[in-house]
């Protein structure tokens, strides 16, 4: 048994108007439809799996500073279930690479994103991380991470808010939230 009108529990779908990604997803699922048990446990999966992300902060310069104070008591990034940082890629879900990225460690990144287990996710904060930032133009700065690993969320800024964060987080949150975790065509 099919269904074609697919809803996402918790997330108004108002939601994604901005998100072009996640939109043309759930124009996908409309249209073809999911199955009736497999989608329920892919909700309660997915679920578990976006408010319990552990991530694991590769800070280089001001926007680790700015990571730390969305992890102190002030902000409480434990509202969202990511307050284990893990230390070992190994055990961790999510990236979040915070600062400049110079040529020379370029490939350590790579090798701890390597590290990290399925399914993995990387969030981009900060404009160094996006673009570069105001060392766009020096020969030793990498201008953009995507071009080493790839990138599911961008949180711009320089140092983005912990409000930025937030969203970004929850824009990764609502990625999670969409995935199907049995029948996924990429396995």
């Amino acid at each position: 048994m099919d269904v074609k009108d697919v809803k996402i529990k918790g997330i108004p779908y108002a939601e994604f108007k901005h998100n072009d990604y996640l939109e043309d997803y759930v124009k996908e699922l409309q249209a073809n439809g999911v199955n009736v048990v497999v989608s329920k446990l892919d909700e309660l999966i997915n679920w578990g799996r976006s408010n319990s992300m552990w991530p694991l902060i590769f800070a280089t310069s001001c926007c680790g500073i700015e990571f730390m104070a969305t992890a102190a008591a002030h902000h409480d990034i434990a509202r969202f279930g990511m307050e284990v940082v893990r230390n070992s890629p190994r055990q961790s879900d999510v990236m979040i690479v915070a600062g400049t990225i110079v040529h020379k460690m370029a490939p350590l990144l790579k090798r701890v994103y390597d590290q990290m287990a399925e399914p993995k996710y990387v969030l981009a904060m900060g404009g160094c991380a996006i673009s570069g930032g105001p060392f766009v133009d020096s020969y030793h700065v990498v201008e953009g991470v995507e071009k080493i690993v790839p990138v599911d969320v961008y949180v711009p800024g320089c140092p983005p808010r912990p409000e930025s964060l937030f969203y970004g987080l929850m824009q990764l949150q609502r990625k999670v939230k969409l995935e199907q975790f049995f029948f996924n065509k990429e396995r």
